[in-house]
């Protein structure tokens, strides 16, 4: 038996033959985060990478073709650095974990680079393009990204907004979106105007209380810390000391981001999330995403980021879908 690499002090993977791995990790607590109740993530790996694989004791045995055996060892290096940074092995990161386009190197993961912490947990950059959109909404005071959904560009830039929030760095948030399906005419909506907004904002609500807890946000929006305010609202305001961002972009005219971006003000950046591909506008032309990306790429403080479905980092078959329907557009084109 060769050994092949160690990972970190306490886990040597060794070759047993050309088909079969033995991967030994001696931190107990990493172990079993790694394996998972009833050894359900080595069951999901071993699945995904087409492999069996045996757990006993500290050790797991990996048996499989040459290139699967790779992508099950990669697995294991992605698992073992992602619970060094962040001491937790969540359901996502193992199906991370088996995606190609994530670079490991021995002793730093390219894609942990760009990490942010929150009170409930650690977000990294799942991704090289992920690295470089969490550098852009840190260091830029105006980011527009566009991509499927799935590629995390709601949820970093929450995650970024708030961590600026909680460090006093920032006095407000800022969540806004175009509330296509009400047209805008929020008035005949019953209710105030965070009830009447409310379930066009779930996505982003959904990842405030996913890293940060429903009484700790509750408090925040209670206190005017964190606002919500639809688009049309946004008119005539001057952002300072704040962090803006407006979702669902691509339901909002050109017009309408030019309004939005110059608000901003002293001390603030302003984020611009949409999917070009998911336009809700009866006139899909009147969308003005891509046409406010193309008008204002040639500025060098304005930073851009284009996702494609290589970034998507939920459930493998998500990014296959985007691919299949990309796919057909071209053809009806065609």
């Amino acid at each position: 038996m060769s050994e092949i690499s160690k990972l970190e002090q306490n886990t040597i993977i060794k070759k047993i033959d050309s088909e079969t791995v033995n991967i030994s990790i001696n931190n107990n607590e990493m172990l079993m985060a790694i394996v998972g109740q009833f050894d359900q993530n080595l069951k999901k790996i071993s699945k995904l990478t087409d492999t069996d694989v045996y757990f006993r004791g500290n050790s797991i045995t990996c048996k499989g073709s040459k290139e699967n055996l790779a992508i099950f060892c990669g697995a294991i290096k992605f698992l073992v650095n992602k619970y060094f940074l962040t001491n937790i092995i969540e359901n996502e990161d193992i199906i991370l974990s088996v995606k190609k386009n994530i670079e490991i190197e021995e002793s730093n993961v390219k894609s942990f680079k760009q990490l942010i912490k929150t009170p409930k947990k650690s977000v990294i950059a799942r991704s090289e393009k992920q690295s470089e959109y969490i550098k852009a909404l840190k260091e830029n005071d105006i980011v527009m990204s566009l991509g499927p959904a799935g590629t995390g560009k709601s949820f970093l830039a929450v995650s970024v907004a708030v961590t600026l929030l909680m460090e006093k760095k920032i006095d407000r948030v800022i969540l806004s979106r175009p509330a296509v399906e009400a047209g805008e005419k929020l008035g005949f909506l019953p209710g105030d105007m965070k009830e009447k907004v409310d379930p066009y904002l779930r996505p982003l609500y959904d990842a405030l209380y996913e890293l940060f807890g429903a009484d700790k946000i509750d408090k925040k929006i209670e206190t005017g810390e964190i606002e919500i305010a639809p688009l049309a609202f946004m008119r005539g305001r001057t952002l300072k000391n704040c962090f803006a961002i407006l979702d669902e972009a691509q339901n909002a005219t050109e017009t309408q981001i030019k309004m939005f971006l110059t608000r901003i003000g002293e001390n603030s950046k302003l984020v611009v999330n949409g999917d070009p591909s998911q336009v809700d506008l009866i006139n899909k032309s009147h969308s003005g995403l891509v046409k406010s990306k193309n008008i204002l790429k040639d500025i060098n403080e304005i930073k851009i980021i284009e996702f494609d479905y290589n970034d998507v980092v939920r459930h493998p078959l998500v990014s296959r879908i985007i691919r299949a329907y990309n796919s057909k557009s071209t053809d009806d084109k065609n």
